[in-house]
């Protein structure tokens, strides 16, 4: 029987759904996008074009619940099936869009490099519980213009599994879809086979800006799956309880949905979000809070009973160092959302407020999603009745260690860490060196880039991709892109 974890009754499930429609048909939200606004409008929904509002009908919602997938697939560069969202299949992703790279050698966070996000592709891509890459931190040694596509670029010429990424402006997601077309080959195959997914955020409370609305309604037309990441912030832009900011996150979500269906019916949507309380004794939203946590569950059961996949923020830390702080809170959150059924678990490898990347972390990140992924397979009876036998041959042999029962199924059954967790006595870990947690993920995170093995995309690819990067970086300027030590 698998595990489960559940937050919400049926009965606040429909109160909460209910009162978010009731605000969306009554209080309406901010599109800043001309063009939406005018998708709006002329699908019979309220709109004033000057104040930049829109006032939603049941319908509206209705249809758009009708319309979008139920689930739906990703696959790698190469074509083959990675992800399947649906029901309560478990994947992890590695956290996005953080500013700053924890250095091990001097322990301090600064500005990431090229370098640094050629080595976590690498890394990434021989790590079995990590289901896809993401564009996980901003290099900072390219035009911050390009800063969007280029990581995206990294993660297609470096890695096969499929990327979770985002344009930070209306004209990156051209670029972006073309980096997705040079592997590919056509608008059919992106179609057929999606290789990413876009995260467009809403701004709380109740605002589409005019990058991400427009994000929505481009992935839409070219039927590449978003995750919508509503981000409310409970005490400070959103209510103070977590079912009040279950509300309004639902509303901000729901516009999400109608804004992608109305551009096309049938796009694909993971209902998504990073939403959190707001620490007031430090004015800062605390994603490690368990608080934050169980908002993350709950709205992941609002979009389960919606029949959406869904993804969430909640496999991450606010520490500063890969220390107790961060192992409590990221394990916390990944095993809270993997008992939830969260389709796609975000965040592994961040810390600080999603603010700061670390490759260590990553790593022992690793080990707690294949433990998490463990336990929710459960507990199942594997020739374990009638029990006579087995014990006979146990009181025989006073072990079972070489038995045939213990030998087939001893890797079912038992969840075995890499080097990076010790499970050795003292003796023999003193033996050993009497190593930190740190440093044996880094001589992990070393030995990963040792025996790393290029993507196996063809060069006429990778040289394609190359020089449609080329071509943007040159549009702003920058007539090299740096060198990625190859």
């Amino acid at each position: 029987m698998r595990p489960k974890l559940r937050f919400l009754d049926q009965e606040l499930l429909d109160q909460i759904i209910a009162e978010a429609v009731h605000i969306l048909c009554t209080l309406g939200v901010d599109v800043h996008n001309d063009e939406v606004l005018s998708l709006l409008a002329d699908s019979g929904a309220e709109v004033d074009m000057q104040a930049h509002h829109v006032i939603f009908q049941e319908r509206h919602i209705q249809q758009a619940l009708s319309t979008v997938p139920k689930d739906f697939k990703l696959y790698d560069v190469r074509g083959r099936e990675t992800h399947h969202f649906i029901d309560d299949k478990v994947h992890f992703t590695p956290g996005s869009a953080a500013v700053n790279y924890l250095d091990y050698d001097t322990q301090t966070a600064r500005q990431p490099t090229t370098a640094d996000y050629v080595d976590y592709v690498k890394v990434t891509s021989r790590l079995k519980y990590i289901a896809a890459q993401s564009t996980a931190f901003v290099p900072a040694d390219v035009h911050e213009q390009i800063a969007d596509s280029y990581r995206l670029f990294l993660n297609l010429l470096y890695g096969e599994k499929p990327v979770v990424t985002g344009a930070f402006t209306v004209d990156s997601f051209t670029v972006m879809k073309n980096l997705q077309l040079a592997v590919r080959g056509s608008d059919n195959e992106l179609r057929d086979k999606p290789l990413t997914i876009f995260s467009c955020c809403p701004t709380s409370p109740l605002k589409w800006s005019d990058v991400t609305s427009q994000n929505v309604i481009d992935c839409a037309r070219s039927n590449i799956p978003i995750e919508l990441i509503a981000m409310p912030l409970s005490g400070f832009i959103a209510p103070v309880t977590l079912t009040g900011t279950l509300i309004q996150h639902t509303a901000e979500s729901l516009s999400g949905i109608v804004l992608s269906q109305i551009a096309n019916p049938g796009a694909p949507v993971l209902y998504g979000g990073s939403p959190a309380i707001f620490d007031v004794r430090y004015e800062m939203p605390p994603m490690g809070a368990v608080e934050s946590m169980m908002i993350a569950c709950g709205y992941a059961e609002i979009g389960k009973h919606l029949g959406l996949p869904t993804q969430a923020y909640t496999a991450l830390s606010d520490a500063k160092l890969l220390d107790a702080q961060a192992g409590l809170e990221t394990s916390m959150g990944a095993t809270m959302a993997a008992l939830t059924g969260i389709n796609s678990i975000s965040g592994p490898g961040l810390f600080d407020y999603e603010n700061c990347f670390c490759m260590e972390k990553l790593i022992v990140d690793h080990e707690i999603c294949g433990m998490t992924k463990r336990m929710i397979d459960g507990i199942e009876p594997k020739e374990d009745f009638p029990s006579i036998p087995i014990m006979q041959e146990l009181l025989k042999e006073r072990h079972l260690l070489i038995a045939d029962h213990s030998r087939k199924y001893l890797r079912d059954e038992h969840y075995f860490p890499g080097p990076t967790l010790t499970r050795a006595n003292r003796e023999r870990w003193l033996n050993e060196g009497a190593s930190t947690i740190g440093e044996r993920a880094h001589a992990e995170a070393l030995r990963h880039l040792e025996e790393y093995k290029p993507s196996h995309l063809p060069d006429g690819n990778k040289q394609e991709l190359i020089d449609v990067m080329t071509a943007e970086a040159k549009r702003f300027g920058q007539d090299d892109l740096p060198d990625r030590q190859d």
